[in-house]
């Protein structure tokens, strides 16, 4: 069961509409790095969520938080559309505000919706679900959603450093603040279950039987005209405590040759095929 509350979660005013920026805002509702995606991606997350129930409820109402920042950003987008024009026939061409819709915003925002938020980027594709990540592993969904949330706050500081409006700028800040939190929260999960090195590699339940461990730890160099850049990924111990990173400057394949031989008949081919 989900409540709403009338009230939105932190006060959202802009100070000069702008529908430019709000065909920007739209990126963090329906873009891949928005908030259509993060809530989604908890909630299925926390349906599928076995074990520690507390983890459950934690993606629960991270789900429920994300949901409650789409309504805020709704409402950004539709008070920066205010005073927008509903014709060319209208007068006043010299405000600023007819000229951006005029000049690059989104005229969807117009022509679909009446002026308010529509469930798409910045380019007004919609939000399609195939960024939503949902495994069944606690800790391969920990780092997805720290991943997430990264890419959230990017997004954040981008739309903060594009506008001056102080009312977004204020509104702004505080999904920066959240995305700081959730980024936090998700790592201090996967700290709980032992930290990294007990939780890698992901899924740590196969069995090393599974894996072919002789190649599990090295690293490919596949440029033909440098050697391999050294770094921590291909010297000392694994971060996971299994193996020794190495380095294979000058790798041979030792596969195939690959060859599908004949074409089978009834299969559609040209009979030369065949």
């Amino acid at each position: 069961m989900f409540q709403h509350s009338s009230k939105l979660q932190y006060p959202v005013k802009v100070d000069k509409p702008d529908p430019q920026f709000a065909m920007l805002l739209q990126q963090a509702i329906g873009g891949v790095e928005g908030e259509i995606r993060v809530a989604m991606q908890y909630f299925f997350q926390a349906m599928g969520a076995r074990g520690d129930d507390r983890i459950r409820d934690l993606l629960m109402s991270t789900a429920t938080e994300e949901l409650s920042h789409i309504e805020m950003l709704g409402h950004a987008v539709a008070l920066n559309l205010e005073g927008a024009p509903v014709s060319y026939q209208e007068e006043s061409a010299k405000d600023p505000i007819i000229n951006a819709i005029l000049g690059g915003a989104n005229p969807r925002h117009l022509l679909s919706s009446g002026l308010s938020a529509m469930p798409v980027n910045a380019n007004g594709v919609p939000f399609d679900m195939s960024h939503v990540y949902a495994t069944g592993n606690i800790a391969a969904d920990m780092m997805a959603n720290v991943a997430a949330e990264s890419g959230g706050r990017v997004l954040a500081s981008r739309l903060y450093n594009w506008t001056s409006d102080k009312g977004m700028k204020d509104f702004l800040s505080f999904l920066i603040a959240r995305d700081t939190y959730h980024q936090q929260q998700w790592l201090a999960v996967i700290e709980e279950l032992g930290g990294f090195e007990k939780n890698l590699p992901i899924p740590n339940s196969t069995p090393e039987a599974h894996e072919a461990m002789e190649h599990s730890y090295y690293y490919l160099n596949t440029l033909t005209d440098k050697k391999a850049p050294m770094g921590r990924w291909n010297q000392g111990p694994s971060l996971d405590g299994r193996g020794e990173y190495s380095t294979r400057q000058k790798p041979e394949p030792e596969g195939q040759e690959p060859s599908l031989g004949k074409a089978r008949e009834g299969s559609g081919a040209q009979k030369e095929q065949l």
